[in-house]
């Protein structure tokens, strides 16, 4: 679970995410999640599903297609497998994300790390957090992977350089239905830059209904 602590500023409530792990929680349509890099250099995957129906997920391909960039940032939405746009981005302090890339899992480590401990990854940690929600992991989608930087060449190869957020960056996401998400403290190595980090949250604004 994540640990909890009051800003001194404005007393709203920031939620912790230790590194290397994951949470799961109710977004009502109308709130605003922001989602912040507190010592900057992390990582955080961010999936959706509609409470109603949880069948309805976050997608990048529809993503994709309806935003018409695979650059991602303030003024653009994120859909759902449905054609019905789940997230809007409303302020984004760092403008690099990525959307292409599943969550790493235990497979992960073993193909690309196999000098290091095998870890369940945000694949393991989301599916454990979103069980409770009826959310099975085969209905884990790719993950909107804040603050991860995958520049993509001319010739169409992918590389993953440590992400260029700043301490104390953030993004905040507006919900445009009621939502399950699940967040992560990222787990993977050249993620991070090969470090793990906690990743902070905060729920924003009343729901509109």
């Amino acid at each position: 679970m994540p640990l909890s602590r009051q800003t001194s500023e404005d007393q709203s409530l920031t939620e912790v995410i230790a590194p290397r792990s994951g949470t799961a929680f109710a977004l009502e349509c109308g709130q605003v999640l922001k989602v912040i890099d507190p010592e900057g250099t992390q990582v955080s995957d961010l999936v959706a599903f509609a409470s109603q129906d949880t069948r309805e997920a976050l997608s990048n391909g529809r993503t994709f297609d309806y935003e018409e960039t695979l650059q991602l940032s303030e003024g653009n939405q994120l859909w759902s497998n449905r054609s019905k746009a789940m997230l809007s981005i409303i302020e984004d302090k760092v403008g690099t994300h990525d959307f292409l890339l599943t969550p790493c899992s235990e497979d992960t480590f073993r193909h690309f790390y196999p000098d290091q401990p095998v870890h369940r990854g945000c694949f393991g940690n989301l599916a454990e957090a979103l069980a409770p929600y009826g959310i099975e992991p085969d209905q884990i989608p790719c993950a909107f992977n804040v603050f991860m930087n995958v520049p993509v060449a001319p010739d169409g190869s992918l590389r993953v350089d440590p992400p260029i957020s700043k301490p104390g960056d953030y993004i905040r996401l507006r919900a445009e239905m009621d939502l399950v998400i699940g967040l992560t403290a990222c787990s993977a190595y050249a993620s991070n830059g090969g470090s793990f980090k906690p990743i902070h949250y905060e729920i924003e604004c009343e729901p509109t209904h």
